[in-house]
């Protein structure tokens, strides 16, 4: 105890070293912070421990004093980052803890004007390890008893005034283990998926390189950079009010960027490589062909989607393509059922008609920016062109940079007719008027006297009305014994596999392998064949061909028929094909997103009114067996 009632250092030493000795000790860890709070009771009214007042002269003579002096701090540095870390309200930094340490040392300093400065090396070291959850704070005696462990030459020594008599380095403080791995998002788990992005950024992706340790706002939305830094709620909440899972656009894009004029930028088209990559990585779509003579009846079936929505397809397709020979009455009816099923995932693109001859070419919604604008052709095969019942109609658009055609027909009738349904096609390929204001992506492979040859992807389909060159009995027996859906035996008899391979029709086109039953003519409503007096012989009627200017172009998923729906006298075909892309220019004309709204709205409401219908037939259904029950 000094003259003036205050203790001297070596009373201070000692009970600093106590509370070393009780924050040392295993079985005093637990209970430290019960331990200084009784320490400093002890000394309340005296001098306070964390502010302690200092003596007018230093006295650092001995070196015991000192190594104490640098433990009290290494001790009070420890303790007040593991409050803070403990502490989910504390809002206070290592660098508070370190200013509270050199007022807590300030007994020492020789004089205002050399005050004692802390390595900021050392410090910004230490706050990286309280930051990244360093084991070595999670076990308080171990960590302090590996500093007492070390050798008093590596710890700092404060009146080694050799070294700078106004610098103080402390020791870093070094991890008892691997450190653990810190996550890209370690602020939420949700926020990959709340935010994730196309991967079309790129240009982002060069300006965050090129600004080596710039963290741009704008790139928190892109995926590809948020795999190379951390995010933490913040930022993220930042992100969230300003940008949606849409790429950002910069200003410039915006000046620059004009899709309905032709340019010569590739990356600068909208149908060029970077769009197409981002929406098809592999560049490939899927289309939809479906073929079904309706044999004219009025009454539909209740439900399509056994037609278009197989039950044993995992996805649905980009385009849906549905070809209709001998359609209802009522065009516009037909397409509403169409929409009706498809459902607001797709659009109507273009719907062309000649005669009872429907063609349909639905897309989804989020593709319509990158088709072009669509035209139609028709060609009749009566002799009268007034008569509308057999002949062809055609679609035409281009697609990014690949241009497509689907044609849907209906040739002569007739078993022993070949040479006539020869003569349709013939016809059809010379006078279908195609392309009209759409470039030619390849007019070097195109031929003025057939139209097919002037897309990059073909698809023709119908009913071509060729037979099978068997009798009745015969043709069934076969049928029965054909096994695993082999039909290789009974289209041996087909007129247009003969046909094609004699190059005399569809000159180019290729078939899937057909392991279904023949589709015509079933009775109505059932599965049997013709029962009628004219017993017609089963046949392959309803096809589906394709061709493309580039070998392995166009790969076949599947190729069967739909048994399920049986108001007519045949059966729909259907075939699900995934067809190369390559990109385009913008000069290019588009369609600007157009799709028949009335349609759209219609199917929809009559969508949301049958949802709305079985809902309350179920309700109605539970209520009434509850009542049974109770009953």
């Amino acid at each position: 105890m000094t003259e003036n009632g205050e203790h001297s250092p070596i009373h201070r030493s000692r009970e600093l070293q106590k509370v070393k000795s009780s924050l040392v000790d295993p079985k005093s860890c637990k209970n430290h912070n019960e331990a200084l709070k009784l320490t400093a009771r002890k000394a309340e009214g005296e001098i306070s421990p964390y502010q302690p007042r200092p003596p007018s002269l230093p006295r650092l003579s001995k070196s015991s004093k000192s190594v104490s002096v640098e433990e009290t701090v290494r001790t009070r540095r420890l303790r007040n980052s593991q409050e803070s870390l403990s502490d989910p309200v504390e809002t206070g930094s290592s660098t508070d803890s370190l200013k509270e340490d050199q007022t807590a040392t300030g007994g020492f300093v020789p004089s205002d004007d050399a005050p004692i400065r802390i390595d900021r090396d050392s410090d910004s070291r230490l706050l990286s390890a309280v930051t990244t959850g360093s084991p070595v704070f999670r076990d308080r005696g171990s960590s302090l008893s590996e500093c007492e462990r070390r050798p008093h030459s590596q710890q700092s020594d404060p009146t080694d005034h050799r070294a700078g008599p106004t610098k103080l380095r402390l020791s870093p403080v070094q991890p008892t283990g691997t450190l653990p791995a810190l996550e890209k998002s370690f602020a939420s788990a949700a926020l990959r998926a709340a935010n994730r992005i196309d991967r079309d950024c790129l240009d982002y992706a060069v300006l965050a390189r090129e600004k080596l340790g710039e963290r741009l706002h704008r790139n928190l939305s892109d995926s590809r950079l948020l795999e190379n830094m951390g995010s933490d709620s913040a930022s993220v909440n930042s992100m969230r009010s300003t940008y949606s899972v849409l790429s950002p656009i910069r200003p410039q894009d915006v000046r620059n960027r004009s899709f309905l004029e032709g340019s010569v930028l590739g990356s600068g088209a909208l149908l060029g490589a970077e769009e197409l990559d981002r929406h098809f990585p592999d560049r490939r779509v899927g289309v939809y062909v479906a073929t079904w003579n309706m044999q004219g009846e009025k009454g539909l079936p209740t439900n399509l989607d056994d037609l278009l929505l197989p039950t044993d397809s995992e996805f649905a397709q980009d385009f849906y393509i549905i070809g209709v020979q001998e359609g209802c009455p009522d065009k516009k009816e037909w397409e509403t059922r169409l929409q009706e099923t498809l459902g607001p995932y797709y659009v109507m693109l273009y719907a062309a008609s000649h005669g009872v001859l429907y063609l349909t070419v639905f897309v989804r919604r989020d593709l319509i920016w990158f088709c072009s604008e669509v035209e139609h052709a028709t060609v009749t095969t009566r002799i009268i062109s007034q008569i509308k019942t057999k002949g062809a109609v055609g679609i035409a658009l281009t697609f990014f940079g690949t241009s497509f055609l689907f044609i849907t027909s209906h040739f002569t009738s007739g078993d022993a007719k070949v040479y006539e349904r020869v003569l349709d096609y013939n016809k059809i390929v010379e006078a279908l008027a195609l392309p009209k204001g759409l470039p030619d992506t390849n007019p070097y492979r195109s031929t003025a006297s057939d139209v097919t040859t002037r897309f990059d992807q073909v698809f023709w389909f119908g009913d071509f009305n060729f037979r099978l060159c068997k009798d009745r009995v015969d043709v069934e027996a076969i049928m029965n014994r054909a096994v695993g859906g082999d039909m290789g035996p009974l289209l041996e008899h087909d007129q247009l596999s003969k046909e094609m391979k004699d190059g005399s029709i569809f000159k180019g086109f290729q078939e899937a392998p057909i392991h279904f039953l023949p589709t015509y003519k079933f009775d109505i409503g059932c599965d049997i064949y013709d029962t009628t007096s004219k017993q017609r012989t089963p046949s392959y009627t309803d096809r589906i061909l394709f061709r493309s200017r580039q070998a392995d172009d166009i790969k076949v998923v599947k190729y069967t028929s739909c048994s399920s729906i049986k108001t007519s006298d045949h059966r729909p075909v259907i075939s699900v094909f995934q067809v190369k892309l390559r990109p385009g220019r913008d000069n290019i004309p588009l369609g600007a997103g157009q799709f028949d709204r009335d349609v759209y709205l219609e199917g929809i409401r009559r969508r949301i009114t049958r949802e709305l219908k079985r809902r309350e037939a179920m309700k109605n259904q539970s209520s009434s067996s509850s009542i049974c029950t109770i009953s």
